[in-house]
């Protein structure tokens, strides 16, 4: 028996005022086949991703003994044509059918992991991993797209959850097994499998049937093709008459503009964490590598609770509250890492600091308030987003905070070899202070209901 299709218009419907319907839990969602198999494909292409990123690093750490200006120079030639391209692929995104630039796009990466085999320089990397960043600058936009005519409203909070669930849970074992496999069968096996998830990615969703809003369903007002008819814009003019329609819409949404940069803000100090936090606990701390491993651990480990919790006991609470919490928990928790005193109590035959155990309990609460930002963030993203924009919005979006890890990659260094480690924590609190403060003043939502 074939599986029937569940989907649920969103647009285009007045909410259910008074009374909105009850969130949907994460098996509630998963029981909608359409989102099922976008997590499926999800789960085989990040394990994928994962495991051939790790191998590049452990190939250009161990192999080509790189530095570690070379080795961050490989994150951020990942992440640089995402930032840059962003805003431009999402007004593709919002033209082309969302499926088969999912495909092709999946189809396309496939191609390009395999040319990692033939790569033996760092170089060589840096350009194949920009290759494939620029072919996902599109596909993540439209997979955002796929994503909301999957499930309804009151259910984006956990279907969005869900998805990030898989990104924590690969960076944290794909370092592993990424290891165990370049071990005993050499980085091209690391290779080759991400190239073949790529292709069941590809497949799974070229079986699914995507209710996805046609352009022409967005009424228009006879003023309006008025104005377009006089308009007479054509290929880049356009193009840049869409990007801007996409910025404007953010940039006059307050409450979107809001949440938008609390993630980017979120992410920028996750980003500092990741190239510091070595030295913090090397030359701050004076503690052990095991100290460092545990901490880093803590992270990813705080992420997949904090998304948890969030969708066990926080359904009904606003979005923009638990952005304002997880603010919140990420600035006490960088406080808490830069004031702890640096007093040693002995437990058993090892002596243990006060500053490394806060350390420890600093990154697992800054993980648990990372979750509390980027799925409700996600979440109102989708939804206050109308469906002929969400393409160019979601890009945006990405563009914004992947530009804001480069920042934090690029500045964390900067900023630690002008100052402190500490430092550079206690800059990161008064930023995020500052940015509650705003959005309080200055961008809270407003009430309001959608009509027809």
């Amino acid at each position: 028996m074939s599986e029937q299709v569940l989907t649920e218009p969103t647009e285009g419907l007045p909410l259910p005022a008074p009374n909105e319907p009850e969130p949907m839990s994460m098996g509630a969602v998963l029981r909608v086949v359409t989102m099922r198999r976008l997590w499926y494909a999800q789960i085989v292409s990040v394990f994928g991703d994962f495991l051939a990123l790790f191998a590049v690093i452990t190939v250009m750490t161990f192999k080509l003994h790189a530095t570690a200006q070379q080795v961050t120079a490989g994150q951020i030639a990942y992440l640089l044509p995402i930032a840059l391209l962003g805003i431009v692929s999402g007004v593709f995104v919002d033209r082309w059918p969302v499926k088969i630039t999912l495909v092709s796009s999946d189809f396309l990466r496939a191609g390009l992991c395999l040319l990692l085999l033939l790569v033996h320089s760092v170089y060589g990397f840096y350009i194949v991993l920009a290759a494939i960043s620029v072919v996902s600058s599109f596909f993540t936009p439209a997979q955002g797209i796929a994503l909301r005519s999957a499930v309804p409203k009151h259910g984006l909070r956990s279907a969005n959850s869900l998805m990030q669930q898989v990104m924590f849970i690969m960076r944290i074992i794909g370092g592993p097994i990424a290891i165990f496999v370049v071990s005993r069968f050499h980085e091209q096996t690391c290779y080759i499998l991400d190239s073949l998830s790529f292709i069941a990615s590809g497949s799974l969703i070229a079986s699914l049937a995507l209710n996805v809003p046609k352009k022409s369903a967005v009424v228009v007002t006879p003023e309006q093709e008025q104005a377009t008819a006089k308009d007479g814009k054509t290929g880049i003019a356009r193009i840049l008459e869409d990007m801007k329609e996409g910025a404007g819409f953010v940039l006059h949404h307050a409450a979107l503009l809001f949440v938008i940069v609390a993630l980017a803000a979120g992410l920028f100090v996750m980003a500092c964490f990741g190239p510091l936090i070595a030295i913090f606990v090397r030359d701050t701390l004076h503690a052990s590598t095991n100290v460092f491993g545990i901490s880093s651990a803590m992270i990813g480990l705080g992420l997949l609770v904090g998304i948890s919790i969030l969708n066990a006991v926080a359904k009904n609470v606003k979005n923009t509250t638990l952005v304002y919490s997880g603010l919140g928990g990420i600035a006490l928790s960088t406080l808490l890492m830069a004031t702890a005193p640096h007093i040693v109590f002995q437990l058993g035959s090892h002596a243990i600091g006060v500053d490394s155990l806060l350390t420890i309990v600093g990154c697992f609460m800054i993980g648990c308030s990372a979750g509390g930002i980027i799925v409700p963030s996600q979440t109102m993203i989708q939804q206050e987003t109308p469906p002929e924009m969400l393409g160019r919005v979601g890009s945006t979006v990405m563009s914004f905070i992947f530009s804001a890890q480069i920042a934090g990659l690029v500045l964390s260094g900067i900023l630690a070899n002008h100052t402190s480690v500490r430092r550079v924590f206690l800059l990161c609190t008064g930023m995020l202070a500052v940015l509650i403060v705003a959005g309080k003043l200055w961008m809270e939502p407003k009430e309001h209901t959608t009509t027809a």
